[in-house]
């Protein structure tokens, strides 16, 4: 995919000038946020707390829904918020390398703007008020950069705010932080030209996760406690469990997604979504039914029109919950293994009824959405990449080059791919009403965070995708090398198993949080959140203490 023009500009000059303006943002921040050590340890969530003022800590520390609550009576004005969040997502920069660009000057006009409202009238604005909310840096900004991980667009100024952040922001929500994006974005990876690697705050070696890595590094280190992901394959649920916090990927066309930036966008080959992630679970809930209270479809036609509904436990039978434990082509890594086991025997100590959900053609399943992902044969994210003569990235070369799926597809193509999608969809439909499951538990990944550049295997996420069906992920226990062994015995089920598991590396792998996922039918998003509620208090979730 050769470029026919010579860039303007040396890529890696606007490279610079993307980190200078950056730092920049940062370095406007009033008292300066703190220096952050040249040398750094491996595991960095003990430097901020060492860095910050023990208030900042402790307004950061909070889960979002306590927030809003000290927020909505007075006791903390959207101001002290604000500048408690600005001060952490600085160092969580320099810990982490996961912002593209701090937002102080308009997250405290607005902050202030929501205190003076509070004054007169003595209520908060919205369901939001005052909550600072980090943004995923391809959903547009008015007036601002949207490159979406590409040199070649980053002079692309969006004309307007994109509809999730005018709903948002008119709930009361204060925009503090973007956050990092790959080339492409389509990498379980966090990694561009641009701003380079963004790393994971438990082990700076392995990776974030993509392509809301920055939003997972960020959230994990309290420099946000609500942000904005998205998710085509996995891109909000990777970075959440690798980074140990909570990620929703909801059915397509609940949540509006008017005013991104997005290679191919409008093209509904494979549906991608925006959705919440958060510290705490209740945090995807507050994000999902204050936009949906919203009536998002009456501005943008495209979406659903059907409200946030509270969802009912069913009183007359036990919760059905199938165990999918592998998908038949790559066996999950110890500690994932060790998660589900452990999550099943306490689901059925509390009269939860837990059944094995047998995988149904998922090696099908990625050949239907891999040849969906780009029916243009990776033409437009080429040309992108090569017109500013910036170098590929390992993954993008492994999503588009080295994928025998991509192809460019004539009309006959396309249509036999999109059949064969909705016939798919179909055939699962059938085989879970076999099983007549509530939910499934499962991976989200086949192992714990890796290293970078190794993220190559996208089945357990991109599974749902295909299907379109709501999934959220969730922190369940931590790596512990001591007990996560591999069974000598068992044989590789295909050649990506054999890659995974010679990604195992306990000793890298020590303490990492380990995440699994609980995933529903189509349009069950509440059922799924409220589910999730459900056993995370019946079998306290987390097992154990994850920062």
């Amino acid at each position: 995919m050769p470029s026919k023009r010579k860039p303007k500009r040396p890529w890696q000059d606007v490279a610079k000038e993307a980190q200078e303006h950056r730092d920049s943002t940062i370095n406007t921040l009033s008292p300066p946020a703190p220096r952050v050590p040249a040398e750094l340890p491996k595991n960095v969530f003990p430097i901020a707390p060492e860095l910050l003022h023990p208030h900042i800590i402790s307004i950061t520390d909070l889960p979002p829904e306590q927030l809003l609550t000290l927020l909505s009576t007075g006791q903390l004005s959207a101001v002290d918020v604000t500048t408690a969040y600005l001060q952490r997502a600085a160092v969580a920069q320099g810990l982490v390398n996961c912002l593209t660009e701090l937002l102080p000057t308009q997250a405290l006009t607005r902050a202030r703007e929501l205190d003076a409202y509070f004054q007169e009238h003595r209520r908060p604005i919205g369901p939001l008020h005052g909550l600072p909310i980090s943004v995923k840096e391809h959903i547009g900004f008015e007036g601002l950069r949207c490159t979406t991980g590409y040199v070649a667009h980053y002079d692309n100024i969006a004309k307007e705010d994109g509809h999730i952040l005018q709903i948002l922001r008119n709930a009361g929500a204060v925009f503090h932080c973007r956050t990092t994006v790959p080339q492409t974005m389509m990498h379980l990876e966090t990694d561009s030209n641009l701003y380079g690697v963004t790393k994971n705050p438990y082990n700076n070696n392995l990776s974030s996760g993509g392509s809301s890595g920055g939003e997972g590094a960020l959230l994990a280190l309290h420099g946000s406690c609500l942000g904005i992901g998205s998710d085509v394959g996995g891109s909000i649920r990777n970075p959440a469990a690798n980074c140990g916090v909570y990620g929703f990927k909801p059915t397509a066309f609940r949540i509006p997604t008017d005013g991104w930036g997005y290679i191919m966008a409008g093209a509904d080959t494979v549906e991608s979504v925006l959705g919440p992630m958060s510290t705490t679970l209740s945090g995807l809930k507050l994000f999902m039914k204050t936009v949906l209270d919203s009536q998002p479809w009456l501005t943008e036609p495209a979406l659903i029109p059907f409200p946030w509904r509270e969802f009912q436990l069913p009183q007359d039978r036990p919760l059905r919950i199938g165990v999918l434990w592998d998908d038949q082509i790559v066996r999950p890594h110890p500690p994932i293994t060790r998660a589900l086991k452990t999550a099943a025997e306490r689901l059925q100590i509390q009269g939860i009824e837990v059944v094995d959900f047998k995988p149904y053609l998922h090696e099908e399943a990625w050949a239907i959405i891999a040849s969906l992902y780009f029916t243009d044969g990776g033409e437009a994210d080429g040309q992108a990449i090569n017109s500013s003569g910036e170098p590929w990235r390992p993954l993008s070369e492994w999503i588009i080059t080295q994928n025998t799926c991509v192809k460019k597809l004539d009309v006959g193509e396309l249509t036999y791919w999109l059949e064969e999608r909705e016939a798919y969809r179909k055939e699962y439909a059938l085989h879970w009403n076999e099983l007549g499951v509530d939910a499934v538990l499962c991976p989200v990944n086949p192992g714990v965070a890796p290293k970078h550049n190794t993220a190559k295997y996208w089945s357990y996420t991109s599974q749902w995708n295909l299907l379109d069906y709501p999934a959220v992920a969730f922190p369940v226990t931590k790596v512990n090398k001591s007990l996560d062994k591999w069974d000598r015995e068992q044989s590789p089920l295909s050649e990506h198993d054999t890659y995974n598991r010679e990604l195992w590396d306990p000793e890298e792998a020590d303490g990492l949080p380990v995440g699994l996922q609980l995933v529903g039918r189509r349009f069950e998003d509440e059922k799924i959140l409220a589910i999730l509620e459900h056993i995370t208090e019946q079998i306290q979730l987390p097992f154990e203490q994850i920062p």
